[in-house]
């Protein structure tokens, strides 16, 4: 086997990061896309919001099923899935 982590699993010495606990994929929910576990809120969203300036209170405010900690787990996926794949975005001097 290589010395690849599995997709999700963020490694803290031999555990995997606990807040990926909160986070869900299930085929038949949201076509599989990553979910806070329980609801039908996807993590892209989450980070969408926070990317455009939405701050914590006004999130959790507008999805009073979120917690602090689900805010968490949503930029911790979001840490990991940049580990793993590389999105191409415009460089400056670019001619």
């Amino acid at each position: 086997m290589s010395g690849r982590r599995a997709a999700g699993e963020r490694q803290r010495g031999n555990r995997v990061n606990p807040l990926l606990e909160r986070i869900s994929i299930d085929p038949r929910i949201c076509g599989g896309k990553p979910c806070i576990k329980g609801t039908r809120i996807w993590v892209s969203l989450i980070l969408d919001f926070l990317a455009d300036d939405m701050t914590e209170a006004e999130l959790l405010d507008q999805y009073p099923g979120l917690t602090h900690d689900d805010v968490l787990a949503a930029i911790a996926y979001g840490a990991e899935a940049a580990r793993e794949c590389v999105i191409p975005v415009p460089t400056q001097g670019a001619a």
